[in-house]
């Protein structure tokens, strides 16, 4: 099976974009989606799966990757209630099982899913990108969720569903007494639980790295660099506990060689998402386009690597800027996303091409 390029998608009446625009972009075959109006811990039920696959079934696109189930806090916090938490979300395995799903992309970050300052941050060519702006990120959490919540206008963004939002306070308390190593062991405790549905399913676990890759508001984060990603995947030691490898993410922290990543663990990379960071010298951190020149990433070193070992997995463009006054998300346009597409098909083509006229 070769290397299958997908589009996130909010769903109908939750996105912008239209299934017939994403049509339009070549090479598309996956749409990476999500019942975003479930909270964590609860069943995705067989009636609302449907009804996704009606939706894209008439554009003949697959369903095989979900992006986000969301792991309830309980069982990250380690609490007595985390089993009825993991049988829940084994039922909603089983469930996604009936309808092709061969990936789950989830995360293992307290309290906050990702973290910027800025949702339409000015950049010198016109568009406007997601940032992170350090100093911001110190002491008041009520603030920056405040400032998030505000700048969505109303739409639904995973991480930062308002009813977590307002359980701050909450959240945190119960979170203080997780040190990093309860995290770890907890982490464990999950995905130990879940390998044996994993293979009774045929679903890959793909845990996508912390965004960014570093405690935030002194609650630890795990999945922050190559050392870690060598830990998760020693200390569960199974095929189908895998990676949900983000580029983005991990570069945030400069010192991260993404590409490095892929050469040593592809065979557990079970979904790919491609993005590029542009640094600056005080710690802050823009997007920008996907282009290699326009960011610090090694974007084509990293697609080289997939390359190289045979990547036959899931990959999508990450995190674009915000083009041509386009409404929607922030982060996720069509347009930039599309170019973003269309940049690394090109790179892969060129790549398919070099290894045939070596042969």
């Amino acid at each position: 099976m070769p290397m299958q390029m997908g589009f996130r998608w909010y769903g109908e009446g939750n996105d912008t974009i239209k299934l017939s625009d994403i049509k339009q972009i070549p090479g598309v075959s996956q749409i990476v989606w999500a019942l975003h109006h479930k909270q964590a811990g609860e069943v995705w039920e067989k009636e609302e799966i449907a009804e996704v696959q009606k939706q894209l079934a008439p554009y003949g696109f697959g369903m095989d990757v979900v992006e986000s189930v969301n792991v309830h806090d309980d069982i990250k916090i380690g609490l007595p209630s985390r089993d009825k938490y993991i049988e829940n979300y084994v039922k909603t395995m089983r469930n996604l099982k009936e309808f092709g799903v061969k990936v789950i992309c989830y995360n293992f970050m307290p309290i906050f899913d990702w973290t910027r300052t800025d949702l339409w941050h000015p950049l010198p060519d016109g568009s406007t990108a997601l940032y992170y702006e350090r100093s911001k990120v110190q002491d008041d959490y009520k603030q920056m969720a405040d400032y998030i919540l505000t700048n969505l206008k109303g739409q639904t963004f995973p991480g930062w569903e308002p009813e977590r939002m307002a359980r701050l306070d909450e959240l945190f308390a119960a979170y203080r007494p997780v040190t990093k190593e309860k995290l770890w062991e907890n982490f464990k405790y999950f995905l130990d639980a879940l390998m044996p549905f994993c293979h009774e399913c045929d679903i890959k676990m793909g845990v996508h790295p912390d965004d960014p890759p570093w405690d935030i508001f002194g609650i630890p984060r795990l999945i922050v660099n190559a050392e870690a990603i060598d830990k998760l995947l020693s200390m569960v030691d199974d095929p189908y506990n895998c990676l949900s490898l983000c580029s983005g993410s991990l570069n945030a922290n400069p010192d991260n060689n993404v590409a490095d990543i892929v050469r040593k663990h592809c065979d557990r990379v079970a979904f790919a998402h491609i993005r590029n960071i542009k640094h600056y010298p005080n710690g802050d951190f823009s997007e920008a386009s996907h282009r290699e020149c326009d960011g610090e990433t090694g974007i084509l070193d990293i697609l080289r690597a997939y390359h190289e070992c045979g990547f036959e997995g899931y990959i999508r463009p990450d995190h674009g800027r915000n083009l041509w006054n386009e409404p929607g998300r922030p982060g996720y346009g069509l347009y930039d996303r599309a170019l973003g597409i269309m940049y690394m098909l090109g790179a892969w083509d060129l790549m398919d091409k070099f290894k045939a006229e070596k042969k």
